[in-house]
């Protein structure tokens, strides 16, 4: 029960922990920075990803970003995420025991 009732889900990965997930960025202002690797910190306004060249540094507002959740694919628009982590889980919290 209680990992299907918290589990993440195409819908609520806006909404939870983000680091080690999958990811490609699909869309960004900057041409350069189509990649995909694994996110390995997330700050308030970054996106850090393990790439097969390195890391890179993709700034969340200019991005959108792909995940990968059991073999699906979900995008969201960076902006959505464009917070502290630990605000934004905060903030599915309060929604979800309102």
């Amino acid at each position: 029960m209680f990992e299907k009732k918290y589990a993440i889900t195409q819908e609520n990965v806006a909404m939870h922990e983000i680091n080690g997930l999958k990811v490609k960025i699909t869309k960004s202002n900057d041409k350069t920075k189509k990649i995909s690797g694994k996110i390995i910190k997330e700050t308030k306004n970054l996106l850090i990803i393990e790439t097969k060249k390195g890391e890179k540094k993709i700034p969340k507002k200019e991005a959108e970003i792909e995940f990968e959740l059991k073999g699906k694919k979900t995008k969201i628009n960076g902006e959505k995420i464009l917070m502290k982590p630990e605000d934004r889980i905060k903030m599915f919290w309060r929604k979800k025991n309102d």
